[in-house]
C-alpha cells in the first residue's frame, strides 16, 4: 500500500493532501434555500471519513443572484453562507481531507423564469438547447456586475474557511466569451482572442484582488469543445496557456466536450457501455504541456482506471465524484486492501439524471447516500441475534440478507431461482447496459462475506418458511409482468421480460408498447434492433423514454434513429387479435379520439410488474405486526412495528416490487431503511 501511486501524498500550493483522490464539484440538490445544511455537510463529511485527500463540493455554486438556479445550486451571492461553510470545512477537515467550492455564474445555462425572473445573461443572443432560454446580450454594467459577483463568490469562500475556490469554465459565463459560436460581439469583449478573453481575465483580477494571492484558484475548464465550429483543441490550449501565464491560477480542471444538449452532456459524463478514462491521453498531452497541476473526473469509477491516470502521468489528482456517490470509502478501502469490498459504480447516470426531473442525485444502488443523516454506510451489530429469513435474491432481498447478517443475525435467503440477481438479470442482457450486474454481485459478494446461508431452487411456501423458525421474515419475492391493463388480447402478447430473458425469440417485425417510460422498453427495443427486428415503439406518452434522463436517452436515440425505428408517441395499446397468422395492434390516441390498426409479427408491452405477494398474505395473520410498519417512523429513520397480533410468531416485512413496481433504488432502499434496525 505504501507504493499505491494513489496513496501518494500531493502539494497543491500550499495545501498539503494525503492522496491523490478527490471528488469533483457536483450539484446533488441537497441544498435547503440555497445553503449547504446538515444533509448537504453529511453528504460530504462522509467521503472526508472515508479517507479521499480532497472534496470539492457546490458543482455550479451561484455568485449571483441575479442568476436562477437551476438544479439546487448553493447561493453564494450573500454572506449568510459564510457560516454553513465555516461548519463544513470543520466537518472535512476534521477527518484530514481537504475542501474547495467550485463558483460560477450560470449565463444562460438557467431559466428567464424562475428565481428573481431576470433574463439570462450570455455574450451574444444564442440559446442553449438544454436550458431553452434566450439570452440577453451583456451590457457594459451587466458584465462590470458579473466581474465582482466572481470575486465576492471566491471572499466568501474564503471566509467560510474552505482551502480554495475552483471556477467553473465549461459551459458557464466565464468561458462564453472563449468560442465565437458563443460570443458574436463586435466591441472589446469579442473578436480577436485576446477581446474573447477579456472576461475571464477580469473575473481573475477581481478574485484574487478580493481573496489574496496566498488562496488556492483553480479553474475547470474546457479545453476542446469536440464540436463542429466550438472551440478546438490548439485555442483551448492557448487560452490555457494564457490564464497559467498570468499567475493567477493554481490548477486545471481538465474537461473535454460541451454540455448545452443532451448528446452533448453524455459525452461530458459518460455512462455505462463506455470505455473507462476515456479522457486520459488527452489530459496527458494538457500536462505535458503545461506547468500546473492537473485533475480531471469523467468515467474513472474503478480503482484500477484511477491508479493507471496517475501512474501512467495523466493527471496530478484524479476525480472518482460518481464512484464516491456509491462507495464514500473507496480510499479507505484501498488501505485496508479491501478493494474487492468497494461497492462499484456501474455508470446507469441515475444520480446527474435525477437533477433534470427534477430532484435530488442520488445513487442507484446506494441509497445511505445523501441520507447520511438517517441511514448508515456501515452497518452496526444488533444488541441481540436474531433468526432472519429472506425470501427473493433479488436486489431487494440481497440488500436485506447482506444488512441483517452484518447485524449479526441468523440469515437464511431462500431463492427460487438457480442464481442471484432477479430482474437485474434481464437489464444486463442488453451488451451496452451490462455493468447493471455489478449491482447484485456486490450484494450477492457481500451477503456471502457475512455468513447468508443461500438456498437456490428453492421456491419457498409458508411451510419451508415456518420450518426455519424464523424471528423476522422479509419477503422480496418481487413482481411479474402486468399484462392486465389491455382491454382483450393479453393472452397473445409478449412481455420485455419474455424477450430478455430468453423465452421467447424476437420476430420480424414487432410493435413494442412501453407503458412505462424507464429503461425497461427502451432496453428491449434495443436488444430487438441487434437481433435484427424491424421496431417500433409506441407510447401513450407524449415522448418516447419520458422518464429516462439527459445523459441516458442520447444512447438509446442514437441506436434508434441508425436502425430505422419507428418512434410513435401518444399511442395507446388497447387491444390485441389475431389476423390471418399475424397480431393486430388496436391503437389509441387520446388526443385526436381516433383510433388505428396495426398488423405485427409480435406485440411486447412494458408495463411494470404486478407483485408476487402470494407468500406475503399466506405469512400476515401469523405475524407479529402483520406486516405493518409505522411509516412516520421510518420518516424519521427508525424502524418501529405495532404489535397487532401478540400471539403472532415472527416479524414480518415486505420490501422491493413485491410491495409494488419500482425501481432498483426503490427496492434496496426498503430494505436498508427496514433491516438497519432490525
Amino acid at each position: 500500500m505504501k507504493n499505491d501511486p494513489l496513496l501518494q501524498a500531493f502539494t497543491l500550493k500550499h495545501l498539503q493532501l494525503k492522496n491523490r483522490i478527490f471528488s469533483a464539484a457536483h450539484e446533488p440538490s441537497y441544498s435547503e434555500n440555497g445553503l449547504p445544511t446538515e444533509r448537504y455537510q453529511l453528504y460530504q463529511e462522509e467521503k472526508a471519513k472515508g479517507g479521499l485527500g480532497l472534496t470539492m463540493f457546490g458543482g455550479s455554486a451561484l455568485v449571483a443572484r441575479d442568476c436562477a438556479p437551476a438544479f439546487g445550486n448553493l447561493d453564494v451571492g450573500g454572506d449568510e453562507i459564510i457560516p454553513h461553510f465555516r461548519r463544513l470545512a470543520e466537518r472535512v477537515h476534521a477527518h484530514g481531507a481537504g475542501i474547495m467550492c467550485q463558483i460560477t455564474h450560470l449565463g444562460r445555462r438557467s431559466s428567464s423564469y424562475s428565481g428573481h425572473w431576470f433574463p439570462t445573461l450570455w455574450p451574444s443572443c444564442v440559446r442553449e438547447p438544454a436550458h431553452r432560454s434566450f439570452p440577453k446580450p451583456m451590457e457594459d454594467f451587466d458584465i462590470a456586475r458579473a466581474v465582482r459577483s466572481y470575486g465576492q463568490g471566491a471572499r466568501r469562500c474564503r471566509e467560510g474557511g474552505l482551502d480554495g475556490v475552483e471556477i467553473q469554465a465549461y459551459g458557464h459565463l466565464f468561458d462564453a466569451f472563449w468560442a465565437t459560436r458563443m460570443n458574436r460581439r463586435a466591441d472589446e469583449y469579442g473578436g480577436s482572442l485576446d477581446k474573447r478573453m477579456r472576461f475571464s481575465l477580469e473575473v481573475l483580477d477581481e478574485v484574487r484582488r478580493q481573496v489574496g494571492g496566498g488562496y488556492i484558484v483553480g479553474v475547470r475548464m474546457v479545453l476542446d469543445e469536440a464540436l463542429d465550429g466550438g472551440l478546438h483543441f490548439d485555442e483551448g490550449l492557448e487560452i490555457a496557456r494564457r490564464l497559467v501565464d498570468t499567475g493567477a491560477i493554481d490548477f486545471i480542471n481538465v474537461i473535454r466536450g460541451h454540455i448545452d444538449t443532451d448528446k452533448g452532456l453524455s459525452k461530458v459524463i459518460p455512462n455505462m457501455g463506455t470505455p473507462s478514462g476515456p479522457n486520459l491521453d488527452f489530459c496527458r498531452t494538457i500536462k505535458e504541456a503545461l506547468e500546473i497541476p492537473v485533475l480531471h473526473s469523467a468515467r474513472i469509477n474503478d480503482v484500477a482506471t484511477a491508479r493507471h491516470a496517475i501512474a501512467g502521468g495523466a493527471l496530478d489528482l484524479v476525480g472518482m465524484t460518481r464512484a464516491h456517490m456509491a462507495d464514500p470509502h473507496i480510499t479507505r478501502k484501498i488501505e485496508r486492501g479491501q478493494e474487492d469490498r468497494i461497492r462499484p459504480c456501474v455508470g446507469m447516470g441515475y444520480c446527474i439524471d435525477r437533477l433534470y426531473e427534477p430532484g435530488d442525485a442520488l445513487c442507484i444502488h446506494n441509497p445511505a447516500t445523501g441520507r447520511e443523516r438517517h441511514m448508515p454506510h456501515d452497518i452496526v451489530p444488533a444488541s441481540r441475534q436474531r433468526r432472519v429469513v429472506v425470501v427473493g435474491a433479488g436486489p431487494a432481498g440481497l440488500e436485506a440478507a447482506r444488512v441483517c447478517a452484518r447485524r449479526g443475525h441468523r440469515v437464511t435467503l431462500l431463492e427460487a431461482a438457480a442464481q442471484p440477481g432477479g430482474q437485474v438479470l434481464l437489464a444486463a442482457k442488453v451488451e451496452r447496459r451490462r455493468e447493471i450486474i455489478g449491482i447484485t454481485e456486490w450484494l450477492s459478494a457481500e451477503a456471502e462475506a457475512a455468513g447468508v446461508e443461500t438456498r437456490f431452487n428453492c421456491l419457498a411456501d409458508s411451510e419451508s418458511v415456518l420450518q426455519l423458525e424464523p424471528d423476522a421474515v422479509v419477503v422480496a419475492t418481487g413482481g411479474l409482468p402486468n399484462t392486465a391493463f389491455l382491454k382483450s388480447g393479453d393472452e397473445l402478447v409478449t412481455t420485455t421480460w419474455d424477450i430478455l430473458g430468453g423465452q421467447v425469440p424476437p420476430a420480424k417485425e414487432v410493435l413494442v408498447f412501453d407503458d412505462h417510460g424507464q429503461h425497461q422498453g427502451l432496453s428491449c427495443a434495443e436488444y430487438l434492433v441487434h437481433a435484427g427486428s424491424s421496431v417500433e415503439i409506441a407510447t401513450p406518452d407524449r415522448l418516447i423514454g419520458q422518464e429516462v434522463g439527459g445523459t441516458n436517452i442520447p444512447a438509446y436515440l442514437k441506436t434508434f434513429h441508425e436502425n430505422g425505428v419507428t418512434m410513435s408517441p401518444t399511442l395507446r395499446l388497447v387491444g390485441v387479435e389475431r389476423s390471418d397468422g399475424r397480431l393486430k395492434a388496436h391503437l389509441y390516441n387520446e388526443f385526436d379520439d381516433s383510433r388505428q390498426e396495426q398488423l405485427v409479427d409480435q406485440v411486447i408491452v412494458e408495463h411494470g410488474t404486478l407483485p408476487v405477494d402470494d407468500l406475503y398474505f399466506e405469512l400476515k395473520d401469523m405475524a407479529i405486526n402483520r406486516g405493518e410498519v409505522d411509516s412516520t417512523s421510518l420518516l424519521n429513520g427508525r424502524l418501529e412495528k405495532p404489535q397487532a397480533n401478540p400471539d403472532g410468531r415472527f416479524d414480518l416485512f415486505r420490501v422491493g416490487d413485491a410491495v409494488a413496481s419500482r425501481n432498483i433504488h426503490s427496492a434496496i432502499y426498503d430494505s436498508l431503511r427496514i433491516c438497519k434496525d432490525l
